[in-house]
């Protein structure tokens, strides 16, 4: 029996560990001590993460654990592209492989799942003590690989990734071929019908917003928002004004800190058409944020014209489930605040 599981029964300590928490989890369920199965799952939805949740979820599917399987579909969905790519995905049972092969809102490229369920069969194959030939693979998935969609991938990575793979019969990839190509449509075992994905949510912090003769400029200096959030959600991007001269072309630096470490930034360049409206610019891949604490945004816009800018500012904003606090930035050095400035939309997944 686990030595934190003693430890718990005779002195009332708990006391978890990464490590351990599994194994605990499974000693307090065996021997029915659900105050200490909670203080497990809570441990476990606190350190949830991409790199984990696909490890998680089959656990928490094998334990019987309905909150903590949400939570995992949640991280997996929004961060799809990092799940997928994590060590721990080819950690996974099969059954585990197909609901998240099934998955309707994976927010992922479909190479990305492809690749995944590639590097999935390979250290099956070393599970089952095969050699991992392609013969081999296409074994150990099975009917798990007409889960992928294929069809759906764009033309270039079906070409150069799937087709090239070895992994598809000659059939299959000349039906896929004409699927992409021809008016009369072949039918295929694979779905091809494409993924609905997540749809992003947009937290809109101003009420109004304006342009003047003498603002907004940028010359490279920083624009930043403090913001805080009540549940866990996932950041894929800003939304920033543009040009109030007529259309023009910006280069953005974004970046989302958490007490001065930086959890995603990206380079981009984005085409403003002279309106009003917000124009999106993406992280590389969502960040997840925890609630009840304040992450850091900013941007360092490049562009000659002079830009709108927001006004009447809110300190709190409601959206949907999530409520956002704002609170201004000390790394703001170009006039951005809480009432007024730059940065008016988190992109969010939740």
């Amino acid at each position: 029996m686990h030595v934190f599981y003693f430890r718990y029964i005779y002195c009332d300590e708990i006391d978890l560990a990464a490590d351990t928490v599994l194994a605990t989890l499974y000693a307090a369920k065996k021997y029915i001590v659900p105050h200490l199965a909670r203080a497990c799952v809570n441990f476990l939805e606190t350190s949830l993460s991409a790199k984990n949740a696909c490890v998680l979820l089959s656990q928490s599917c094998l334990f019987e654990e309905p909150d903590l399987t949400q939570r995992c579909w949640e991280v997996i969905d929004a961060q799809a592209e990092l799940a997928l790519k994590s060590e721990g995905f080819c950690d996974i049972d099969f059954q585990t492989l197909e609901s998240i092969l099934r998955r309707e809102t994976l927010n992922a490229k479909e190479i990305v799942v492809f690749e995944a369920a590639l590097n999935w069969a390979e250290v099956e194959c070393q599970r089952q003590e095969l050699t991992a030939t392609i013969e081999n693979k296409r074994k150990v998935l099975g009917k798990a690989l007409y889960l992928i969609r294929i069809p759906t991938m764009a033309l270039d990575d079906f070409a150069n990734g799937a087709a090239q793979s070895g992994i598809l019969t000659l059939n299959e990839t000349n039906d896929i071929f004409l699927w992409y190509t021809a008016a009369k449509k072949p039918e295929l075992q694979f779905v091809s019908k494409p993924r609905k994905g997540l749809v992003p949510q947009r937290c809109h912090r101003f009420q109004s917003c304006a342009y003047r003769s003498n603002q907004w400029r940028y010359r490279g200096r920083c624009d930043s928002i403090q913001f805080a959030v009540d549940k866990r959600v996932f950041i894929a991007g800003f939304g920033l004004y543009g040009s109030s001269c007529g259309s023009a072309e910006y280069s953005a630096k974004i970046e989302l800190k958490r007490q001065g470490v930086i959890l995603g930034q990206n380079l981009s360049k984005y085409f403003s058409d002279g309106s009003s409206n917000t124009f999106p610019v993406w992280f590389e891949y969502p960040v997840q944020i925890e609630p009840d604490t304040f992450y850091t945004a900013s941007v360092i816009l490049d562009g000659n014209e002079l830009s709108y800018f927001g006004q009447e500012g809110m300190t709190e904003v409601q959206c949907g489930k999530v409520t956002v606090q704002f609170q201004c930035s000390s790394d703001s050095t170009n006039g951005t605040g809480v009432q007024g400035g730059q940065i008016p939309e988190l992109i969010f997944y939740a």
